[in-house]
């Protein structure tokens, strides 16, 4: 019971607070009541899938997969903006599966903004290095995701 608690933890805490090292987010499990190696740790993030994504100045700060950020333009959602406006080279589809271009090294942080900013018609992303692949709803829109994309260069 306390994994699944302090899985839990790690998730509320990187959603709450900008957390840019592993061993800030120890200090945090700490404080919480969480007495936890950094080896467990590490473990965790990777299972959760956490993402260490552009805090939208000169850092990075973890990311937790499938949290929705409000739409509005959040000091969150901006930093996935920016992400996004970085890394972006192109997209194109074929049936219901998109393919995303990126700049070399900016797919995770890419596919990361994606998958927090809920664009509609996209259920979810893998991403390599400089690619991503991207799922998309049954009867999904391309164009509106395409103008989306437009949007953002």
């Amino acid at each position: 019971m306390q994994r699944a608690e302090r899985m839990e933890a790690v998730k509320r805490i990187i959603r709450e607070n900008k957390i840019s090292s592993q061993e800030q987010l120890l200090s945090e499990l700490m404080k919480d009541g969480f007495d936890v190696t950094q080896a467990t740790l590490s473990r965790d993030l990777k299972q959760l899938k956490v993402a260490k994504i552009s805090d939208g100045h000169d850092g990075y700060m973890y990311s937790v997969p499938g949290y929705s950020a409000p739409r509005t333009e959040s000091r969150v959602s901006s930093i996935y903006i920016d992400d996004l406006k970085r890394g972006f080279i192109s997209i194109s589809f074929s049936g219901n599966m998109g393919m995303i271009r990126t700049i070399v090294g900016h797919a995770n942080s890419v596919a990361a903004a994606i998958d927090n900013l809920t664009i509609p018609g996209v259920l979810g992303t893998v991403a390599g290095d400089d690619t991503i692949f991207v799922l998309l709803n049954e009867g999904a829109k391309r164009n509106e995701i395409e103008n989306f994309f437009r949007g953002i260069k």
